[in-house]
């Protein structure tokens, strides 16, 4: 049996599962492993500048395309609770990644050694498991048991905590022999399908609900085949955008209090019967559950027990893989289109369209400084069908999630649970790395920018390529507009003289940070814009320099400082605080324009 380092066992897991991306910070307690990678030369690596930002980086690159698994590292100690809000964010959404941690030696883990902290334990509740391994010989089958557990059921991330002892004992571990572990994934059984889709032959106004586990499972197409055949309309969720083509006749929209248009709202309203696939129920999407279950029936199929009736009691439940369940309900359904027994949809169908035609809100603003509906209008011209959109949180993502077009899926790449500020720009570098030949788009509001900015230095450094669209209204305008219900407009501005502004910046001289200028500092390029019409040249100018420096572009927008998006507390009840659209003229972009 070959004898090697338990490191250079792992690092050879690594490569066998398929794992050959990481991105971290070397550190004492894991220089041992970054020894290993060295030796073994086959894993790429990211150095990040904050072990939070390797972790995003890592979420991104998972999320970019199926069967990515990304690797986070950092030391013992802080790094491993740095990593605690990249963990969340990914158990939330069901994206794996496996994060990995240096220890103080196993003899000194209850001393109160230098920077030893029992990340295992604090790691726990925001990971499928969190280990401590304190016997090297288990190396080879704890690291081998985490890439079975993110791969099966629900998936999502794995903690491995590694003293530095165990690191650099030898171990007894045979690499030709290796075999991962198969994946569970439960599957709809044939029963349970047809009675699925019995319960549907009784609607009159059915709605698929596709959520996030479509696009986990890679299944959109089957989503897509299956509505076609059905002619039954789609609602993807916001972590599940993507899935079915915003142009496409069954697109009905997106629902919720947020990231909602209006014609998705009333087209769930006006729905009689739901199935839900991979969703969960977010309060998001679905606000006040009395108003969205009023007066409809519910099918929930997803591939956790668990969720299963957590948040409403569905009339009936499928615990299933979203793929394996869409594969067995296009096999019956097939049977009943041979047969003739499929109801025919064309009247609700067109009423669908209908709204998705009609009920548009205004995106052409003149004004300056720039309301963000006219930021969104501008990007939905200058980026293709392909374009891939990464944002978090703030009222930045929710325009995007109203305005915006997205035609593919893992093309709205979003931290949907958590949402924590600063995700936006590591995760996209993740998202660059795993596809760097694709137009990537950040999203962000000047707080998110803000929150992680040095990794920007990162794109730089790796020549990680895109373009990132920051709306500026020097305002924390999601918590703005969310204290208006208690009459105050307190400890959210963000504005002030920059002392340092140049007098030529005109209008975004009191908007405090010059962000220009510390993004040319960490070695990217930037644009300011603060006129409407100077938009459509700014976006081309970012590709053309994207693609000729190789580095992250911002194109910083300066908005109006007070600015509040459509939103509301229930799906009947979201308030509009712009014109709504009444010729084609207001909103050029529509997907399908006024009479």
């Amino acid at each position: 049996m070959p004898r090697m380092r338990a490191v250079d066992a792992a690092v050879k897991i690594l490569e066998l599962e398929g794992a050959t991306q990481a991105f971290g910070l070397p550190g004492a307690a894991i220089n041992p492993f970054y020894a290993a990678m060295r030796d073994h030369g086959g894993i790429r690596h990211v150095l990040a500048r904050h072990v939070e930002g390797a972790s995003h980086m890592a979420e991104g690159y998972t999320r970019a395309r199926a069967g990515n698994i990304g690797v986070c590292i950092g030391t013992s100690g802080p790094a491993g609770t740095d990593m605690i809000t990249g963990l969340y964010s990914a158990m939330a959404d069901s994206i794996p990644i496996l994060a990995i941690t240096g220890q103080a030696p196993v003899a000194r883990l209850h001393k109160e050694d230098f920077q030893a902290v029992d990340i295992a334990a604090i790691a726990a509740p925001v990971t499928k498991k969190a280990t401590t391994v304190l016997e090297p010989a288990q190396v080879p089958g704890v690291f081998q048991e985490a890439f079975g557990l993110m791969r099966s059921g629900r998936p999502g991330p794995v903690l491995i905590d590694l003293p530095i002892d165990v690191q650099l004992a030898e171990i007894e571990f045979d690499p030709d022999t290796y075999t991962p572990l198969p994946a569970y994934k439960p599957e709809a059984s044939r029963a349970q399908v047809e009675k699925i889709l019995d319960m549907l032959a009784t609607a009159e106004r059915p709605l698929i609900v596709a959520g996030g586990g479509i696009i986990n499972a890679d299944a959109s197409d089957l989503l897509v085949e299956l509505a076609e055949l059905l002619d039954i309309p789609v609602v993807p969720t916001l972590m599940a955008w993507g899935s079915i083509p915003d142009d496409h006749r069954l697109a009905a929209g997106m629902v919720g209090l947020q990231t909602a248009t209006r014609y998705g709202n009333a087209t769930m309203l006006a729905s009689d019967f739901v199935l839900g696939i991979g969703n969960r129920w977010a309060n998001r999407h679905t606000g006040g559950l009395d108003t969205y279950t009023r007066g409809r029936r519910f099918v929930h199929i997803d591939i956790e027990p668990t969720q299963i009736g957590r948040v409403f009691a569905p009339d009936y439940g499928v615990v299933s893989d979203a793929k394996a369940a869409l594969e067995r309900l296009l096999e019956v359904a097939r049977e009943r289109r041979g047969a003739g027994t499929l109801p025919d949809r064309t009247e609700w169908v067109d009423q669908c369209a209908d709204r998705k035609r009609t009920m548009l809100r205004k995106t052409h603003f003149d004004e300056a400084p720039m309301k963000p509906q006219r930021v969104y209008e501008e990007m939905n011209k200058a980026f293709g069908r392909e374009t891939r959109y990464v944002s978090t949180i703030g009222l930045s993502q929710i325009a995007g999630g109203q305005f915006l077009h997205v035609y593919h899926p893992r093309n709205w790449i979003n931290c949907g649970q958590a949402g924590p500020l600063g995700w936006t720009v590591p995760a996209t570098l993740g998202v660059v790395t795993a596809d760097p030949d694709s137009t990537v788009v950040a999203l962000s509001g000047d707080y998110d920018f803000q929150f992680m900015i040095e990794e920007l230095a990162v794109g730089a450094q790796f020549n990680l390529p895109y373009i990132h669209v920051l709306v500026n209204n020097s305002y924390l305008g999601l918590i703005r507009q969310a204290q208006r219900a208690f009459d105050m407009d307190y400890c959210v501005q963000l504005g002030f003289d920059n002392i340092n502004a140049d007098d030529t910046i005109g209008r975004a001289k009191g908007y405090g940070v010059d962000h220009v200028r510390v993004v040319e500092g960490l070695g990217c390029k930037a644009i300011r814009v603060e006129e409407p019409d100077q938009l459509p040249d700014a976006l081309a100018r970012a590709k053309t320099m994207a693609a000729q420096f190789r580095v992250p572009v911002v194109v910083e927008v300066i908005l109006e400082k007070i600015t509040n998006i459509s939103m509301g507390t229930e799906l009947d009840n979201v308030t509009e605080f712009e014109d709504l659209a009444g010729v084609p003229s207001d909103t050029p972009t529509a997907l399908m324009l006024l009479d």
